[in-house]
C-alpha cells in the first residue's frame, strides 16, 4: 500500500490541490493528514471540506494547533499566526468548526504513529527541531515510526537499537529504506507554506510493503497563493514566505 502523507496545508489551495493532484499521478492508495488544515492561507473553507471528504472515504486526519486555535477560548500564538486565525475563525461554518475540533491528537496503526507535533507531549505542541526533542518524542512513542508536521521543515531521524541517535535532511525523490532494526520519526515537511528555503510544497509517500518513504516536492501557482493572501487582508509577512520558502 502507499500512503500519501501531508501535513501543514495552512488553507493553501494551490497547493494542496498540486500535491493531492501529485499522488493521485503516483498511485497512493491511502492518505494520512498530519494536521493544520488551517491559518496563514486564504482557503480554509475549502482545505477543511476537502480534508472531511477525504475521511469520509477512509483517509486519517491528525489535529494540528491551529486547527484546535478555531475553538480555543485561549491561543498563545505570534501576532501573524493569531491575526490569521482570527480571520479563519469567520471563514468557516459550524460543521467544519466541529470537524476540526473533533479530530485526534493521534493514531496509531500497524507500527506506525501519526502526531501533528511531538509524541511526548502531543496536545503541547513541542517542535521537534533537534535530536534532543527527536529523542524525546521516539522514547514516547510505542510505535517504530513516527510521522508529524508542525516544523515545516522535512527531516528524519533514527534510533539504533543500541541508543545511538542520527538525522539527515531527506533529498527528493529519493526512497529511503525504513530498516526494521532502527525506530525513526520523520517530520514530513509542509503542503501549505515550506520553510527549508524551498518553495515547492512538499509531502510523502510511504510504501508499507516495501518498507521505504519518498519525499517529494511540488511546483504550484504560488503567485495566484499568495495574491490570495494579499487580497484578504491577512498580514504580508504570510504572502512573501511562499514565494521564498521560509
Amino acid at each position: 500500500m502507499r500512503i500519501a502523507l501531508m501535513s501543514d496545508i495552512h488553507a493553501n489551495r494551490e497547493a494542496f490541490s498540486a500535491c493531492l493532484a501529485h499522488a493521485a499521478g503516483a498511485k497512493a492508495d491511502r492518505y494520512v493528514f498530519l494536521g493544520d488544515y488551517v491559518g496563514y492561507g486564504a482557503d480554509p473553507g475549502w482545505a477543511v471540506d476537502t480534508v472531511m471528504d477525504h475521511v469520509a472515504r477512509g483517509a486519517i486526519a491528525i489535529r494540528g494547533n491551529h486547527d484546535e486555535a478555531i475553538s480555543a477560548a485561549r491561543v498563545q500564538m505570534n501576532a501573524v499566526a493569531l491575526a490569521a486565525v482570527e480571520w479563519t475563525r469567520t471563514q468557516l461554518d459550524g460543521r467544519q468548526r466541529e470537524f476540526l475540533a473533533r479530530l485526534p491528537l493521534t493514531v496509531e496503526e500497524a507500527d506506525r504513529l501519526y502526531v501533528h507535533a511531538s509524541a511526548c507531549a502531543p496536545a503541547a505542541w513541542h517542535y521537534v527541531t533537534d535530536g534532543h526533542e527527536a529523542r524525546q518524542s521516539l522514547e514516547a512513542a510505542a510505535s517504530r515510526v513516527t510521522f508529524c508536521g508542525h516544523v515545516h521543515v522535512p527531516e528524519i531521524y533514527h534510533l539504533s537499537a543500541a541508543g545511538k541517535l542520527a538525522a539527515f535532511t531527506p533529498a527528493a525523490d529519493v526512497a529511503i529504506p525504513l530498516l526494521q532494526q532502527r525506530r525513526w520519526l520523520a517530520v514530513i515537511g509542509a503542503v501549505g507554506q515550506p520553510r527549508d528555503g524551498v518553495p515547492d510544497a512538499c509531502y510523502a509517500v510511504l510504501d508499507d510493503v516495501g518498507g521505504t518513504l519518498t519525499y517529494l516536492r511540488v511546483p504550484y501557482d504560488i503567485a495566484r497563493a499568495a495574491a490570495k493572501i494579499r487580497a484578504a487582508g491577512l498580514p504580508e509577512m504570510l504572502a512573501a514566505r511562499l514565494e521564498e520558502g521560509y
